[in-house]
């Protein structure tokens, strides 16, 4: 009797994201100063490596909150654009009312699933940017074919993502535990997630498949200081939806007792009252 792998559901984990997003969106821009000391120096070397400057057009795929649309909007200026989409509506209106509250004239929001783009009308963009988002789709390459599609010829495409689990113990660490005790099975062939394109190798061959050239990829330590691991646990509890996502088949003293094991794991990396988590991200561009 031959036993039926299961499959992965490539509409079924989109909806779910869709979903996990929308209620961590009021968390993770809540957490917004967090994610500017910790994503800021890959999101600048991101912005530089696509020649992001005054008076360019700019486009944000899984632009989330918004952090790094702002970021971008400050280099453009006053002549430059920039489009923020997400797949989710309710992180998506943070990022427009933060457009919004720092007077950025010049940033647009538009819903839309990052393996869709073709759905958005507009003009060819000088850079399209993903931080932390590519990872999540299930069909890579055509994403990053449809971020081709939008670009001016010799416009530049920007990705940041996670390098390998063993680089990002602040995230793989949770993961596995919850992994465990949620006895879930290994990711399937072909399923997203946080490491996903953690290889150089694998993030290069993505980007050159989708047909783009002169790939360059450089390794950005940015570790997560907080003040404990309490209070890093506090974040990924609030802001990382795919978390809870794992551990819906447990109770809820089950769900307690294993929050409590990430807890007492991620204290390792607390010393003389701070926090600090490792974390390694891969800064990737390439031409049209």
């Amino acid at each position: 009797m031959t036993i039926q792998q299961p499959v992965f559901d490539p509409v079924k984990f989109k909806d779910t994201t869709r979903k996990q997003w929308d209620s961590a969106a009021e968390a993770w821009n809540r957490w917004g100063s967090l994610l500017t000391r910790w994503l800021g120096p890959a999101t600048e070397l991101m912005l530089d490596m696509t020649d992001i400057g005054k008076g360019s057009r700019v486009l944000d795929v899984a632009a989330g909150a918004g952090e790094q649309t702002l970021t971008a909007a400050r280099r453009v200026g006053p002549t430059g654009y920039v489009l923020a989409t997400d797949i989710s509506p309710g992180i998506l209106d943070f990022a427009a009312s933060n457009a919004k509250l720092a007077g950025h004239a010049n940033v647009d929001t538009v819903v839309a699933d990052g393996e869709m783009l073709d759905a958005i009308s507009a003009q060819p963009f000088d850079a399209v940017i993903s931080r932390v988002g590519l990872i999540y789709f299930p069909d890579q390459n055509r994403a990053l074919g449809g971020m081709r599609d939008h670009l001016k010829p010799g416009g530049k495409v920007g990705a940041i993502v996670y390098s390998t689990a063993d680089k990002n113990p602040f995230f793989s660490i949770p993961v596995g535990i919850i992994r465990r005790r949620a006895a879930l099975p290994a990711p399937l062939p072909g399923q997203p997630g946080p490491f996903s394109l953690g290889d150089p190798a694998v993030l290069a061959k993505r980007l050159t498949d989708a047909g783009f050239h002169d790939v360059r990829i450089e390794k950005v330590n940015a570790p997560v200081r907080l003040q404990s691991a309490l209070e890093c646990l506090q974040f990924e509890q609030e802001s990382f939806g795919a978390l809870h996502q794992m551990l819906a088949g447990l109770s809820p003293s089950e769900q307690d007792d294993a929050w409590a094991e990430i807890e007492t794991a991620l204290g390792q990396f607390e010393h003389d009252g701070q926090f600090e988590g490792p974390c390694e991200m891969l800064v990737a561009a390439a031409t049209r």
